[in-house]
């Protein structure tokens, strides 16, 4: 994501954080700072890219897509590892493969910048992002993830 694209990746998550009943549930235990700290975390990823990117799906030039990569160590894995967050597609836009699109290519990326292998996390109430993922050769790691506030 560029500073250009700053405005059209802030309408999709804003978007997608709305609509998404799972994430609305939780949110508060997320401490969901609002569209204030969705605009301030896309200003730290222009301005920390080591921390990580705003991966972005085009269609025509237009932003049809984008998901959050954060940078993380794995010990397990003895090297880098990337956490996905918040995959989404443009309203009106879902089933016509730009997810799909998005991940397969952001797989490429992220192979040839040396890191082994991606987390995500789903609601267990959400098996189409279940199965999204699992198409993508994601497994369940069987942990639940959790969250503390500071």
């Amino acid at each position: 994501m560029s500073a250009a694209d700053l405005a059209a990746a802030e309408a999709l998550f804003v978007a997608f954080l709305q609509q998404d009943p799972h994430y609305r549930e939780v949110a508060s235990v997320y401490g969901d700072g609002g569209p204030e700290a969705l605009r301030r975390a896309l200003h730290l990823f222009i301005a920390r890219p080591e921390l990580g990117f705003v991966w972005i799906a085009r269609r025509t030039g237009d932003v049809v897509g984008c998901c959050v990569v954060c940078h993380a160590i794995s010990t397990s894995r003895g090297g880098l590892v990337a956490k996905l967050d918040d995959v989404n597609v443009k309203p009106g836009l879902e089933g016509h493969g730009i997810g799909s699109a998005m991940i397969d290519a952001l797989k490429v990326e992220l192979r040839r910048a040396g890191v082994s292998r991606i987390d995500t996390a789903t609601h267990f109430d959400n098996p189409g992002a279940r199965r999204f993922y699992e198409r993508h050769g994601f497994a369940s790691l069987r942990e639940e993830r959790m969250s503390c506030l500071l």
